[in-house]
């Protein structure tokens, strides 16, 4: 998380404290798109385990999500989907 919190801080221009935490939470995304499929790319069609953290600073917002095993993903702004519903998401 403190490693969201600099990058987050670093793309606004701001300090680390000014960052607020909007969501961060265990989820199952529907693909390996992680719902924030990339134009020409292609993913697994399958459930997959991860993270969704959103952050905000300066009046901007940033949606990180990751795999259970993989490497934090900012999604452009306005692009990214929901994981799916179930125990635990908060949406």
């Amino acid at each position: 998380m403190d490693a969201l919190i600099e990058e987050a801080a670093a793309l606004a221009g701001a300090a680390a404290p000014d960052v607020q935490v909007l969501r961060a939470e265990q989820v199952t995304w529907s693909d390996g798109s992680l719902g924030c499929p990339e134009p020409g790319m292609v993913y697994t069609q399958a459930l997959v385990d991860g993270y969704w953290v959103v952050l905000e600073v300066g009046g901007e917002t940033y949606d990180f999500r990751m795999s259970d095993s993989g490497t934090p993903r900012l999604c452009p702004a306005g692009e990214g989907r929901p994981p799916l519903e179930g125990p635990g998401t908060d949406y």
